[in-house]
């Protein structure tokens, strides 16, 4: 038996009609993809098509890492598709941005909200720096350098330069690791202590330097050199 096209569902069980009746939350993340995705392809609807696709990558998050070209090869999804779900998942990330960005940033777990979504995404190496008032509430992020599967190549002086034009009281040092296992190397942990001391000179403070990861069980998905103790 063929499974039923979503125009044959009841009307309560279609995923734009029950949005509209009951609003987002009522739908499942397969249900939300589906009316992103339209349609489906001959033996499955665009429901069993977007579940088909979080099974794939394991879960939103996964999904949310993949480019245009990753997506639009899948079957039932070509590039119009494709584009479609990677700007959604652009937009749920510059919405989570601009709700924290009104909170005074001086925590960990806020920065990674911050950040993360985006970073996780990642693939490469990417040091960003946040630019923060008197108030500790974000002027701006810039991102310093853009390096290797493992490896971000930055100098003290790019990272400051931000924060001196921009005339930025405090900043907090931001990268990724793509491998997901946020813990620091030998590397990360020397770039730390050049930056403390150049922190110390321009009379600018370091905040923190936090390394984004993912969520596993029986750790943080992120570290901070604040919180060890370390700045």
């Amino acid at each position: 038996m063929s499974p039923l096209k979503i125009r044959e569902m009841p009307p309560a069980d279609r995923p734009r009609e029950k949005l509209i009746a009951r609003g987002a939350s009522a739908l499942t993340d397969a249900e939300l993809i589906a009316i992103l995705l339209r349609t489906g392809l001959p033996g499955a609807n665009a429901v069993q098509v977007a579940a088909k696709l979080l099974e794939r990558y394991q879960s939103l998050n996964g999904l949310s890492r993949c480019t245009v070209d990753e997506i639009k090869g899948i079957p039932g999804i070509g590039p119009a598709k494709a584009v479609q779900l990677v700007a959604a998942f652009g937009l749920g990330q510059r919405l989570a941005r601009e709700t924290l960005s009104r909170e005074k940033i001086d925590a960990p777990e806020l920065v990674y909200a911050l950040l993360a979504p985006e970073m996780r995404s990642l693939h490469k190496e990417s040091l960003r720096v946040i630019l923060l008032d008197t108030r500790y509430r974000l002027v701006q992020i810039q991102e310093v350098s853009l390096g290797s599967v493992n490896e971000s190549i930055a100098h003290p002086r790019d990272v400051f330069r931000p924060a001196v034009i921009a005339s930025a009281y405090a900043v907090i040092v931001v990268h990724n690791h793509p491998s997901g296992d946020p813990s620091p190397s030998q590397s990360d942990h020397s770039l730390t202590r050049r930056l403390s001391e150049v922190s110390e000179l321009l009379q600018i403070k370091l905040l923190d330097h936090i390394i984004i990861g993912a969520p596993a069980e029986g750790r943080l998905p992120y570290f901070s050199f604040k919180e060890a103790g370390i700045l």
